[in-house]
C-alpha cells in the first residue's frame, strides 16, 4: 500500500503543480529559516527561474544579508531535500 505522502507527491508531479509548491513552501519558510529578527525587516515574495526575491527594509539591512545568503540559500533547499532555490537576491 503506498504512504499518503508519496501518492500526494506523485499526484502532484503528474499535474506538473510540484514545482509551484515547492516554490510555496520555500518562501512560507522563510520566517522560520531566517529567525525573528531578520523576519521583521524582510519579506520573502516570489521565486523566478530559481531566484528567491527579498524585500529588506533599508539598504543596511540589504548589505547584512548578502553576507548570510549563501547559508539561508543552503538551510532552505536543506529543508526542501532539493535545490529550489539557487540564488537569493535582496530588494
Amino acid at each position: 500500500m503506498e504512504k499518503l505522502k508519496d501518492a500526494l507527491k506523485k499526484s502532484l508531479r503528474e499535474a506538473g503543480a510540484e514545482e509551484i509548491v515547492e516554490k510555496a513552501t520555500a518562501i512560507n519558510m522563510w520566517p522560520k529559516i531566517v529567525g525573528k529578527e531578520i523576519n521583521k525587516v524582510t519579506e520573502a515574495t516570489h521565486i523566478d527561474k530559481g531566484v528567491l526575491f527579498v524585500k529588506t527594509a533599508t539598504p543596511v539591512w540589504r548589505n547584512e544579508l548578502m553576507f548570510k545568503k549563501k547559508e539561508i540559500k543552503d538551510k532552505i533547499n536543506n529543508k526542501l531535500s532539493k535545490t529550489t532555490i539557487k540564488d537569493i537576491r535582496f530588494i
